[in-house]
């Protein structure tokens, strides 16, 4: 076996740690992917709920308002029989 100079073996060396690092970079890449999935799953549950929430209260503010609209044309109704009687 043929001894390598010091330049091939940094070079070697160099080859080897170059796709170390980009497995590295990859990985963390691949992490912080994770991570922003589980965060924006986090938010979208948190989204849908709130609007759950408001659309049961835009049915309580549209059921009042139903109640509210029958009582006033009641009150009409009941003014003009007393107007007309």
């Amino acid at each position: 076996m043929s001894e390598m100079n010091p330049s091939q073996s940094q070079l070697q060396s160099q080859a080897q740690t170059r796709p170390m690092e980009e497995m590295d970079i990859l990985e963390r890449r691949v992490n912080e992917l994770i991570a922003l999935t589980e965060q924006l799953s986090r938010e979208n549950k948190a989204l849908r709920t709130q609007q759950d929430n408001w659309s049961v209260e835009r049915a309580k503010l549209i059921e009042k308002n139903e109640l509210a609209k029958h009582r006033v044309e009641s009150m009409i109704g009941r003014l003009r029989s007393l107007e007309n009687g």
